[in-house]
């Protein structure tokens, strides 16, 4: 494992982050005994930053009891969320900091920061309810060691908040596709020119850069002389930046952690050369040509209050339009059948409010339901269904 230093504080973090909003999951609940093996493997080797949030179901507390009952708290740093958009008041910030420290079994938190600042103002709101005051009170206390906030704006809302206080680290979404998306490489070198530590997160784009290759996508991919999957090559793009401190992944397969383990043992920076950035080049225009919707599958937009599912609309869209065929069709008629469709959708402008894409949902959703919802599809997808289970 290698490790890059956080100027401000001498920390030497492991530049693969462990992110913990995607637990292996039995039925409908996390499978802790294999989420344990997991978290286990990636410590021992070498795998030292932990990702959660309040936010993410379930995720504080499994961490915690992992490393509690395994005496690995000390071994790692643990870095959470405070949702920003549901802190309305000092009382708040405080019940949710102690029920972070409970659930994470923990008298402190390593990397401590704001969940999701879409704009400057997100901030500045924080600041009117007593944020400062609140990280101040903390810091003192030996309960928050340092702060920072994670960022899905744009760039010049970038800026503003990163001028605006003495942030230790924070945390942006960077991959090969999203250079110059939000943040972007302007904003992490600008961040980095202040000393910040960048945490870059969405190094798969949600894992569109591994599974939702184009086809002549992947094959440029694997027709290259040097070979990798697509899924190292994506995390090596990022890697190869020096102003990347870590770069998160959603770790919850067994083969995934293996193989990301072993390129972070030897990924530097400014390794990659012309011919191979030349290469992932190619492969964005290929990506971007086909893309539809530029949703991350992050989920934060739900749940719909009509039920819509839709990130899965989005994601089933985009296979559309990328690989053809029937096969993303009926696999949209079965996930969302009449209940979670997109035509569901009431245009009530809650989920918009919400992403930090800023998709313009409701319009895609139309799109997706002109697109998907025929009812030969649905009819076609039911006789699949009947085929294949009866």
């Amino acid at each position: 494992m290698m490790y890059r230093e956080i100027e401000k504080n001498g920390d030497k973090l492991s530049i693969l982050g462990y992110g913990c909003m995607r637990y292996p999951r039995k039925n409908v609940s996390i499978d802790y005994e294999r989420t344990e093996k997991q978290i286990i493997t990636a410590i021992e080797n070498g795998v030292n930053y932990f990702d959660t949030a309040y936010l993410y179901p379930g995720s504080e507390k499994t961490l915690g009891k992992i490393l509690k009952s395994n005496g690995y708290r000390e071994k790692v740093k643990i870095a959470t969320k405070m949702p920003a958009q549901v802190v309305k008041t000092r009382q708040k910030m405080d019940e949710i900091f102690e029920k972070q420290l409970e659930r994470l079994k923990t008298d402190y938190i390593d990397y401590y920061m704001i969940h999701n600042i879409i704009k400057f103002e997100d901030w500045e709101n924080l600041k009117k309810f007593g944020i400062l005051d609140f990280i101040e009170d903390e810091k003192k206390n030996g309960r928050i060691i340092n702060f920072g906030f994670s960022f899905h704006g744009n760039l010049h809302e970038f800026k503003k908040t990163i001028d605006d206080y003495d942030w230790e680290f924070c945390m942006i979404q960077y991959n090969y596709v999203d250079e110059n998306y939000q943040a972007g490489t302007e904003g992490l070198e600008y961040a980095a020119s202040k000393n910040i530590g960048v945490i870059a997160m969405e190094p798969l784009r949600g894992g569109m850069l591994v599974d939702k290759l184009p086809k002549n996508a992947q094959k440029i991919i694997d027709d290259f002389k040097i070979k990798r999957s697509a899924g190292e090559w994506a995390f090596r793009w990022v890697w190869d930046n020096p102003a990347v401190k870590v770069v998160l992944s959603g770790m919850n397969d067994e083969k995934h952690i293996e193989e990301n383990i072993k390129a972070a043992s030897d990924a530097l920076p400014n390794s990659l050369s012309l011919e191979e950035k030349e290469m992932l080049e190619k492969v964005k225009e290929e990506f971007k040509n086909k893309i539809k919707v530029e949703c991350t599958n992050c989920a934060y937009c739900m749940p719909c209050p009509k039920g819509v599912d839709i990130p899965t609309c989005f994601s089933s869209y985009n296979d559309k339009s990328m690989f053809g065929g029937f096969k993303p069709q009926i696999m949209y008629v079965n996930a969302t059948e009449d209940k979670s469709a997109a035509y569901k959708c009431t245009q009530c402008g809650i989920c918009e409010k919400k992403c930090p894409q800023e998709i313009a949902i409701i319009e895609e959703l139309k799109n997706v339901s002109k697109s998907m919802d025929k009812w030969y599809y649905r009819l076609l997808g039911k006789i699949v269904k009947l085929i294949l289970y009866r």
